[in-house]
């Protein structure tokens, strides 16, 4: 099988590249791609690119300017949100983390020291309320109190952060 060059294919293919086949054509340069095989395959296959450039060109309609702005700004609030949550994201899970280990301290120290406190709490709430205000409070009274102060405070940041979310 031999290939062989048509001497009117440049012909063709110029016409073809610029869209003006067969309109611009010479009758005899169409009466040549009906006889030429190589001519006649190149005419065939190069107007079956162009019809799906075409079809592929109309079908791909990109939508109005505004349309795309909008995408566009929803696209970058969107990524300016997700730079911005996860510091936040890290924050919380700093305070669940402090705020457990908090805990575990205090039960911790309450197992090593009982539930005494609980008896003075108890004591101090029904025999004078006003000691609570008037410095009742004494020795690791204050720091059971400070401790619960601080874990309510804690407690109400983290709940707060969580909320913030848009």
């Amino acid at each position: 099988m031999k290939l062989k060059n048509c001497p009117r294919e440049k012909d063709v293919r110029e016409l073809l590249d610029r869209g003006q086949w067969p309109q611009a054509s010479a009758p005899e340069l169409r009466s040549h791609v009906d006889a030429c095989r190589a001519c006649a395959d190149l005419v065939l296959v190069a107007g079956a690119f162009q019809r799906a450039r075409e079809e592929t060109v109309a079908a791909a309609k990109p939508g109005s300017p505004g349309a795309i702005w909008w995408r566009a700004q929803l696209r970058r609030r969107r990524a300016a949100v997700e730079r911005i949550e996860k510091p936040l994201v890290s924050a919380q899970i700093f305070a669940l983390v402090f705020n457990l280990l908090a805990a575990l301290g205090f039960v911790g120290f309450e197992a090593r020291h009982g539930i005494a406190w609980l008896n003075w709490l108890q004591h101090s709430a029904a025999s004078n309320i006003e000691s609570l205000w008037l410095g009742g409070l004494s020795g690791s009274g204050w720091v059971v109190f400070a401790f619960a102060a601080t874990l309510a405070l804690l407690s109400g940041v983290v709940a707060f952060i969580a909320s913030e979310k848009n």
